[in-house]
């Protein structure tokens, strides 16, 4: 869908570079490309997502992520804020020194649900359907820190894939309803969560018609690197719908040394040598290099009519202010 598209400084004027055929440049670190009737052909009933990242000038840790937008059938650009998108996979790059391998990093999604998305014959006679690729970075480090980057704005490079076979039935859903994409969710911020003081965040919703089956799509990564953080503290996650508890989390792995190795720029995160299951586990909410689970909430039958949706971490402080717990939503019926 996109091979190796160049990423560029996240806060600077969108840039004149050439665009590889196939993709709109919509912003520096977001490139989106059609979904066409030739890719639909190919489908089966099974999907992985597949993203690579190629290390170029930005050596830090940044945030990524997959999307699906629905946009006005025939229009060949479009303004993210003015149609409705879906998250569909988010990443975070590892630390990278352009000059030292492996110079690539792979990150795979099982996305099977997003099959009966793409496969709508409702969405298609009223949308194309645009994959988006967007890799945030900035140079500024590496301006200076990393050799052959003096002057350059380029960030990195990206590659999206899309894996299909027929291993599995495909799931079956007709009814999509995007529901948020990356909206601020903090206890601070004006409009980030119910209230100003509180981690909580109510989404309300409403089913046209009664559906047999139903589930919402959840991806929340969190993040502050400040003295005392939320990017390094493991906070409980409850979700309710409808005022029954649906989901309960903590996010972070058991251990981010799998992918250590690539991590080849010196940071604080991994540190010189490797560390035991514990350390990871007293401050680590991801890893960099690695995915962010996309958190299937099975709701089975849902009755017509209006349904409310809360997120709460009610434990959360964000010190001084800072950090952010970016939250996508979206739910899928039949």
């Amino acid at each position: 869908m996109i091979d190796e598209a160049i990423y560029y400084d996240g806060y600077a004027p969108l840039v004149d570079e050439p665009v590889p055929e196939g993709l709109i440049r919509v912003a520096n670190s977001l490139y989106a490309t059609r979904f066409t009737e030739e890719h639909r052909a190919l489908l089966q009933s099974t999907l992985m997502i597949g993203v690579i990242v190629g290390a170029r000038c930005d050596n830090y840790d940044r945030i990524g992520s997959v999307h699906l937008a629905l946009v006005p059938k025939g229009a060949d650009t479009y303004a993210p804020a003015e149609v409705d998108r879906i998250e569909l996979a988010r990443f975070i790059t590892p630390f990278m020194d352009m000059n030292d391998s492996p110079m690539t990093v792979p990150y795979e999604f099982d996305a099977d649900d997003v099959l009966p998305i793409l496969a709508d014959d409702a969405l298609w006679s009223e949308y194309d359907l645009w994959f988006e690729l967007d890799i945030f970075g900035v140079p500024y480090a590496a301006n200076d820190e990393i050799a052959g980057c003096a002057d350059r704005n380029d960030t990195q490079a990206g590659t999206l894939l899309l894996y299909t076979d027929s291993v599995d039935p495909a799931p079956e859903f007709d009814v999509l309803l995007p529901l948020a994409i990356k909206e601020p969710f903090n206890n601070y911020g004006e409009g980030a969560s119910d209230e100003v003081g509180t981690t909580r965040k109510t989404v309300t919703f409403e089913l046209a018609a009664d559906a047999e089956d139903a589930q919402l799509v959840l991806i929340t990564s969190n993040h502050g690197a400040n003295a005392g953080g939320e990017e390094y503290i493991r906070r409980d996650h409850f979700v309710y719908v409808d005022g029954d508890v649906v989901l309960e989390y903590k996010p972070g792995r058991t251990s981010c040394e799998p992918f250590r190795h690539y991590n080849t720029q010196g940071n604080g995160i991994y540190g010189p040598s490797p560390m035991s299951d514990e350390a990871w586990q007293s401050f680590s909410n991801w890893c960099p290099g690695d995915v962010i689970d996309t958190r299937i909430i099975p709701l089975g039958a849902v009755a017509a009519g209006a349904h409310e949706f809360v997120i709460d971490v009610p434990d959360a402080s964000f010190a001084d202010m800072q950090g952010d717990f970016p939250f996508s939503l979206y739910l899928q019926a039949r």
